[in-house]
């Protein structure tokens, strides 16, 4: 059996709203929206995983919360687990340095007005209801 390989995504929330960032890379995943994240490296907590991966992707200093109850399959190996992430207080705003070609703050009622990728939707549906139980982050 093959060892699973964690991914780390990040439902970053400022003020109620998620940030979504849409995938320029690769080309099969490119125009599809995320919640931004990626591989956990060896011997590295996940929560680490989490923020290093915010601030190669996005630039900001952000701190992980509390997970999102669950994990969801990804290609195999890869299984996917949500925190939920705030911004450290004098962090720079978020900006798409790596695979993103644009970020958006979405409140609750604008989540489904992207095109999501297939695999990020029921992380998303679980922060969505997050959201609407009043979260800490």
């Amino acid at each position: 059996m093959t060892e699973r390989i964690v991914v780390v995504g990040a439902a970053l929330l400022d003020g109620g709203r998620l940030l979504a960032a849409r995938r320029s890379a690769p080309p099969e995943l490119a125009g599809r929206w995320e919640l931004p994240g990626g591989k956990v490296e060896p011997g590295e907590r996940p929560e680490d995983a989490l923020v290093r991966e915010l601030r190669e992707e996005l630039g900001v200093e952000a701190e992980a919360v509390e997970r999102i109850p669950g994990s969801w399959p990804l290609r195999a190996p890869y299984e996917l687990r949500v925190w939920t992430a705030r911004l450290c207080a004098g962090s720079a705003g978020p900006e798409p340095l790596q695979d993103h070609d644009e970020l958006r703050w979405l409140a609750p009622d604008e989540i489904w007005t992207v095109p999501w990728l297939e695999q990020d939707v029921p992380a998303v549906r679980e922060v969505l209801a997050r959201i609407a139980a009043g979260s800490r982050a």
